[in-house]
Order: C-alpha cells, then structure tokens, then sequence
C-alpha cells in the first residue's frame, strides 16, 4: 500500500471548493479565521483541514455580529 501525501492547495482552489471568492479567503488569512499556512510568500491550505473547519462550525462563526 502507497502513502501519498495530501497535496497543498492554493487560495483559488479552496475559494472554489467551498464557494467564495478569492478576497473572502484573504480577508479570513487576515482576521486569522481560517486555518491556513504560509509557504514562502504563499497561502497554502489542506483541503482536509478545510473541510473539518466548515464542520465544525467554525465557518460559520466568522460573520456573526458583523452586521
């Protein structure tokens, strides 16, 4: 059995996996509210992280009282 690791994913193709615009995703990096790791000068996600943080509610936490 092969072990391949889970790839990086850029903030375009998270923005497309959960549906939101690319500034969404840069606006969340900035408040912190999303789980996200800088490689060089890049945003990289994990999908599995990803997907994990939008179960558990996290997500949508982030625009409550913002009104």
């Amino acid at each position: 059995m092969s072990y391949e690791p889970e790839k990086w994913s850029s903030i375009e193709e998270i923005a497309e996996h959960i549906q939101v615009h690319r500034d969404t995703i840069r606006i969340w990096i900035r408040r912190g509210e999303i789980p996200a790791h800088k490689i060089g000068k890049q945003w990289r996600f994990k999908i599995s992280d990803i997907d994990e943080w939008v179960k558990s509610g996290k997500s949508a936490d982030i625009n409550k009282g913002t009104s």
